[in-house]
């Protein structure tokens, strides 16, 4: 089977390359000329655990190339997947343009039979108008060619993708006819060998999932966040919390760790988009405003803390030194989109306050995003040399258990800010330091 896989971001770079590791010969095509010279040299574009091996022995073995056009490739492929990005417009609503341009491209030079299939994020709808944008096209060319689309939305984690799809949970794929269906099981089944968790939908229902999934996932972020602050007002201890309503079967454990507040390409943008999508259809979805609040004022709980330790007088932080750690939104990545790190860097350069940095691997995001506004340290102790305080952002493992002895000694200050909960904080008082975390 030949399929192509356009968008060489983080869902279609990932999509293809674990195709290919499974057999199918794939095509990944992106317009970004550097970006596909760079993939031809062997230069991956994003950091993800193990897709840099996966990567060049595939394309070692013939079965995964990297091009820039995808009219060259349309009429010798089964499948089409469009992995391009869809970002949000400024009324929250995800922006289409770039799948509609994929769309009147197959549209112009598709001579055969093929599946189309959205991998994008999308709102309920879009394969209707992608449908209609490709034959358009046909129409317009005065020719007769049967296509299909589908939708097959992605549930990769950041930082754990590779394993997701080469194991994952489930897979859903939304189909208008038994053919498009057949083709989809077939592409699949390597993956469904130990346990076939395919599962077939309608295309809307296809679209849904995946804002729902989502959706709720952030619903429950904010919830615990929220538990997290009142627990605070109220003397409890939001770890014996999560571990008592998590224990609960209809609750279940995961995405239960109260922090400073979640980020990333997939949360805040589906929210916004199914917030959306609802406003345009005359509804309002009350409880996912909700959880955008919590979640835009969560990103200012550090802060927040780091203020009332020093009386509450925001002009006490200017000429302070304070030491980050963690910088991508979460672990085993490099990405920073709508990271909490950002608003809080944001916040202390406005008190006047220096900020020193460190994380294993999104440095140098942080430098495209900011620049030299901040110091930039070669390791997590070097970041708190001098430092008067230390906000821990980004749960790494290797922040976990940080040397209290090189803390006191490189620390100008005592006092510590643990944004996710992952420090000893009896052993760090008992060593001499202020510390602070979310819940307790």
């Amino acid at each position: 089977m030949r399929i192509a896989v356009v968008g060489t971001g983080y869902v279609g770079l990932v999509t293809g390359t674990c195709f290919s590791e499974m057999g199918v010969h794939v095509t990944c095509i992106d317009v970004d000329e550097n970006k596909i010279n760079d993939l031809n040299n062997g230069i991956i574009p994003i950091y993800e655990p193990g897709l840099e091996t996966l990567v060049h022995k595939n394309k070692k073995s013939g079965r995964l190339h990297f091009t820039t056009s995808l009219e060259e490739v349309i009429n010798n492929v089964d499948i089409v997947f469009s992995a391009v990005g869809t970002p949000p417009d400024e009324d929250g609503s995800a922006d289409l343009k770039y799948v509609l341009e994929v769309a009147r491209t197959i549209g112009k030079h598709l001579n055969h039979y093929i599946v189309v299939v959205t991998k994008s994020t999308v709102p309920v709808g879009t394969a209707r108008k992608v449908k209609q944008t490709i034959q358009q096209e046909l129409t317009a060319r005065g020719v007769n060619v049967e296509f299909d689309v589908a939708s097959n939305p992605e549930f990769l984690k950041e930082g754990n993708a590779v394993k997701d799809f080469m194991s994952p949970d489930r897979v859903v794929v939304g189909v208008e006819s038994e053919r498009a269906r057949k083709l989809m099981a077939r592409l699949y089944k390597p993956f469904m060998i130990v346990s076939d968790r395919l599962i077939f939908t309608d295309i809307p229902s296809a679209e849904m999932i995946k804002y729902a999934a989502n959706s709720m996932l952030a619903t429950r972020i904010s919830f615990m966040n929220d538990i997290a602050n009142l627990c605070e007002l109220v003397g409890a201890d939001i770890n014996m919390v999560r571990k008592g309503i998590g224990s609960d079967t209809r609750i279940g454990k995961k995405f239960l760790y109260a922090g400073c507040g979640y980020g990333g390409s997939c949360f805040p943008k589906d929210v916004k988009a199914l917030i959306k999508t609802a406003a345009d259809m005359g509804y309002d979805l009350r409880v996912l405003h909700a959880v955008e609040d919590v979640n835009r004022d969560q990103k200012l709980v550090l802060y927040n803390k780091l203020v009332k330790c020093h009386g509450g007088d925001e002009k006490q932080l200017q000429g302070m030194t304070v030491a980050m750690w963690g910088l991508a939104f979460k672990p085993e990545t490099d990405d920073m989109r709508e990271a909490p790190s950002l608003v809080l860097i944001d916040l202390l350069l406005k008190a006047g306050v220096n900020v020193k940095v460190y994380d294993p691997v999104a440095m140098d995001e942080c430098r495209r995003r900011i620049g030299e506004t901040v110091t930039y340290a070669q390791n997590m102790y070097d970041a708190v040399q001098d430092a008067d305080a230390l906000m821990l952002v980004t749960e790494w493992k290797e922040f976990r258990m940080p040397n209290t002895e090189m803390l006191l000694q490189s620390m100008r200050g005592r006092l510590i800010l643990d944004g996710r909960n992952i420090l000893d904080g009896e052993e760090l008082h008992q060593a001499g330091f202020e510390y602070h975390c979310i819940g307790r």
